[in-house]
């Protein structure tokens, strides 16, 4: 059986290890007390995460689910709806903290390729009766990991922020993988989430930091994040040895994302060749693949029988697969994947008779 080692791990951006660089910076960092504001590192990632994103500040979470459920609850109360897509991670993936930790119930919307308009959020804004739960938030996903990595154009964000603004709702961007968006869409990080309230990015998918996400905001909405994130027990003292990686990833990483976004591509050219597989090539916009087994394929034994091929690979669903590129893995691991994927979808093609 072959080593980890060995394995092309297409699982998820998650995964990396820390560069070179990371480690020795990590190794070398100057550390202190962050819940007492005196980590000089945290204290410049932050700074330099707030000017990135043209904001007054920043706070370093462990997690973009804290980031995210932190947003939300600067933006609502008890009782309240928050509107998001029908497949976002809040809703999915964050252990049901918009009702746990903010008291608040998703109202969902379905978005084309997980991309939201104005027009579709409009209509599910609650009416203003005294009986009715009230919208309280419009939270945002781009780009959208369970629609594929898809990105939401500017233009739709503009709409959508001049429209929330008409109706005076705050709106909160789930900005996990937004430097992958920005990418794609040729336009700065800043000029892509100018119109949100808050904004979380991760440090620790696409951009290979080890550990760590980012909120952005006013002031006082950092200053308030921060007795949130004490709350949930992200108040982490000499953590500038994270915050240390997490720098470079901010500065270094972005400019290599084209590169993910291609070897994605390389693979889901490699899907949309086999007859027993579906795949929307139009929703592979940056470095998430995802694509159905034809009649009813078992997804877990496939994935299964890819690791026995040498290649690590998601099921997300009964007959759903998703590849993620990312820092580790190469154009050679990635060619090489895309062959051995061309062989299993290739078994799974009864034989003519």
């Amino acid at each position: 059986m072959e080593t980890m080692a060995h394995l092309i791990d297409l699982r998820s951006d998650t995964v990396t290890k820390p560069t070179p660089a990371m480690r020795h910076a990590m190794a070398t960092a100057e550390v202190g007390d962050d819940v007492y504001s005196e980590d000089p590192t945290i204290n410049r990632l932050e700074a330099r995460a707030a000017e990135i994103m043209g904001r007054e500040a920043a706070i370093f979470v462990p997690t973009g689910t804290m980031g995210n459920q932190i947003g939300v609850r600067l933006h609502t109360q008890h009782g309240k709806e928050v509107i998001c897509e029908a497949r976002s991670h809040i809703l999915d993936w964050e252990m049901a903290m918009v009702a746990a930790f903010a008291g608040c119930q998703c109202r969902t919307v379905a978005g084309e390729r997980g991309i939201l308009t104005w027009e579709k959020i409009k209509a599910a804004i609650a009416p203003v009766i005294y009986y009715k739960a009230q919208t309280a938030l419009i939270c945002l996903e781009n780009t959208h990991n369970m629609a594929g990595g898809t990105v939401t154009p500017l233009a739709n964000l503009k709409e959508i922020w001049a429209g929330a603004k008409a109706a005076g709702l705050p709106v909160h961007l789930d900005g996990a993988r937004v430097f992958n968006a920005a990418a794609a869409a040729g336009v700065s990080v800043e000029e892509l989430t100018s119109g949100f309230d808050t904004v979380m990015f991760c440090l620790s998918k696409g951009l290979g930091a080890p550990v760590g996400s980012m909120l952005v905001g006013t002031k006082d909405q950092i200053a308030e994040a921060r007795i949130h994130r004490k709350a949930l027990g992200g108040g982490m003292r000499q953590a500038g040895i994270l915050a240390a990686a997490g720098l470079i990833a901010l500065e270094e990483m972005p400019k290599r994302l084209h590169e993910d976004h291609e070897n994605a591509r390389l693979l889901a050219e490699a899907v949309a060749g086999q007859e027993s597989a579906e795949i929307d090539l139009e929703a592979v916009q940056t470095n998430i693949v995802i694509f159905q087994l034809k009649d009813k394929g078992d997804a877990p034994a496939f994935v299964a029988g890819l690791k026995e091929r040498g290649v690590l690979a998601s099921a997300i669903g009964p007959h759903s697969v998703r590849f993620v590129t990312h820092y580790d893995v190469s154009r050679e691991d990635c060619a090489a994947a895309a062959e051995m994927v061309k062989q299993a979808l290739g078994a799974l093609v009864p034989a003519a008779v």
